[in-house]
């Protein structure tokens, strides 16, 4: 990124499946500006891209050099594309997502998976070698792993994506990607509520409605909390073991549902590891609610820009 960019402000734009979140954010972090429009995500990639438009235009001031998105499902940060994604946003998949912004907004445009972007923002006092392993648990499961000191990003900017590892306690259930079996089949938000309605025979609006009825004293509703917990406690602790990380948090609306929710999960992730890890523990993220804005903002500084009008990178 040329040095332009680094002394002016940037726009930060979190893309999710129900609302685009917008910012200023200026060279030291602050954040200048904020906006948030509605995601029109029923109506196809370029009303999408057209939102994200709008949304940076709301927040813009003379001198904003750059745009950094945080986007719903699986980014080439490279190629700028949308490589894959679930039907939350339709026609998500195959858009090209820097290059159609740039070119609606006259800014050069980096982007990156959302909760990659928002994990970019606990690499802080990590150190050059620092390994973290970052879930975010909510509508879905998602996730970021950082080694080196350094976001991964894998083939087709495909790593980190966590809910789609194999979970026993998902055995036999069909997963938001088309496959079975999946972490996020059991473990997401709308998956527990699923669950709860299984064993119980009763039904559920949403996820703080059977955490409710688990707080009194419903045990299908306790039963179905803590068998999401354990699954993606175990699947942490599996990926402890392969990756040594020094860091492990676990973000998103699901952990926040109650205290037998995270004693599940960190019991779990406990009885998986190996004995040079038995110290590590599961942590709540550090950022705050700007962490995915910010996060969005520094990848103008960190990831390849594509500009309005062409299909080139900028180093």
């Amino acid at each position: 990124m040329t040095r332009r960019h680094r002394d002016a402000p940037v726009i930060g734009l979190d893309l999710g499946g129900t609302k685009i979140a917008a910012a200023l954010v200026g060279t030291d972090g602050t954040v200048l500006a904020r906006r948030t429009l509605p995601t029109p995500a029923t109506s196809g990639a370029d009303a999408v891209l057209d939102a994200l438009a709008q949304a940076a235009r709301a927040v813009w001031a003379p001198g904003a050099a750059a745009i950094g998105v945080a986007a719903a499902g699986v980014i080439d940060p490279a190629a700028g594309t949308v490589t894959s994604a679930t039907d939350t946003i339709r026609g998500w998949a195959g858009t090209a997502l820097a290059t159609g912004l740039a070119t609606r907004t006259g800014l050069p445009v980096a982007c990156d998976n959302d909760v990659r972007a928002a994990a970019a923002t606990e690499l802080a006092g990590l150190g050059a070698d620092g390994t973290f392993v970052y879930a975010a648990v909510g509508t879905g499961v998602g996730g970021a792993v950082a080694a080196g000191g350094r976001m991964l990003h894998g083939a087709a900017g495909i790593a980190g994506h966590l809910g789609h590892l194999p979970s026993p306690e998902a055995t036999g259930l069909p997963c938001t990607c088309g496959a079975t079996g999946h972490l996020e089949a059991i473990a997401a938000g709308p998956a527990i509520t699923a669950h709860y309605g299984r064993i119980s025979g009763e039904s559920a609006d949403r996820l703080q409605t059977v955490a409710e009825r688990a707080a009194h004293g419903d045990a299908h509703a306790r039963s179905a909390i803590t068998l999401g917990a354990r699954a993606v406690g175990r699947a942490l602790g599996g990926l402890a073991n392969a990756l040594g990380p020094h860091r492990v948090v676990v973000a998103g609306g699901v952990p926040g549902i109650g205290a037998p929710y995270w004693e599940a999960l960190c019991a779990a992730f406990a009885a998986e590891l190996m004995l040079p890890l038995r110290a590590l523990r599961p942590a709540a993220p550090n950022g705050g609610a700007d962490a995915a804005v910010l996060g969005a903002a520094e990848l103008t500084r960190t990831l390849p820009l594509h500009d309005p009008l062409t299909t080139g990178v900028r180093p």
